[in-house]
């Protein structure tokens, strides 16, 4: 239990981190960044092997798995602190064109994300046993649900006024 909460800190606080990194010190940033997220990603994995019981044969197969998905999700992730930080960016001028492209691309990466996960489900099942899949699913949602409703309790509704 401690892990998972020391796990879902981590995560959280990254994308908050991210999500505010001032520019002037973009490098720095970047470097202390990248080491916050290879933390996270460790982190992650020793929550999800703590959690899915597998054995050595289902192992096998499902960490390079695994592995490959953890890859596509973080460009997707990436994309979305992007996306937070172009609406921090706007949010004081936020205008209707500028509304409407974030909330178009907030649409076109939860449309992705639905796809990755399509995508990656047969290849799961190939791994493990369904039971064992949809445990594996059950901990992404829950770390996915944690990461939004933090990233929603910290960013602002957007501004209708002036």
């Amino acid at each position: 239990m401690k892990r998972r909460i020391v796990f879902l800190s981590v995560l959280l606080l990254a994308a908050m981190v991210m999500a505010a990194v001032p520019v002037a010190a973009e490098e720095k940033a970047a470097d202390n960044m990248q080491i916050v997220l290879e933390k996270i990603r460790a982190d992650k994995k020793l929550l999800v092997a703590d959690n899915m019981q597998l054995t050595e044969a289902e192992a096998k197969s499902f960490w390079p798995v695994y592995e490959r998905y953890q890859d596509e999700l973080f460009l997707l992730r990436a994309r979305t602190l992007n996306l937070i930080k172009e609406y921090e960016d706007s949010y004081e001028k936020l205008t209707n064109d500028i509304a409407k492209k974030l909330l178009d691309e907030s649409i076109n990466i939860e449309a992705l994300r639905l796809k990755l996960i399509q995508a990656y489900l047969p290849k799961f099942r190939k791994a493990l046993p369904d039971r064992k899949v949809a445990r594996y699913y059950q901990l992404e949602n829950k770390i996915q649900a944690a990461l939004m409703y933090e990233l929603a309790r910290n960013i602002p509704l957007a501004k209708t006024d002036g």
